[in-house]
């Protein structure tokens, strides 16, 4: 395998591995935000509009870092700016 190759599969593994590790933590916090917000109805539940509200902003945020993250992961293996150096 040439270095061309060897570029390419090293990107490969480190998009499995970033995504991998990059999706565990918004999911958590994902998790640990629905089960705040679902308590907080349960203990007010004359304030859930705002609740949800509020929780819906914060969910954006978080899926926000998912997205950016497959973003370069796409730029990794589709346009890969490591193989202009190989030339």
């Amino acid at each position: 395998m040439d270095t061309k190759g060897w570029v390419v599969l090293g990107s490969i593994v480190v998009i499995g591995i970033m995504m991998s590790f990059g999706s565990y933590g918004p999911a958590r916090a994902l998790a640990k935000a629905i089960q705040s917000a679902l308590d907080a109805i349960a203990r007010q539940p004359e304030a859930a509009s705002h609740i949800t509200r509020t929780f819906i902003i914060g969910v954006a945020i978080i899926e926000s870092i998912v997205i950016y993250l497959f973003v370069i992961a796409l730029i990794l293996l589709f346009a890969n700016p490591l193989l202009d150096f190989l030339k």
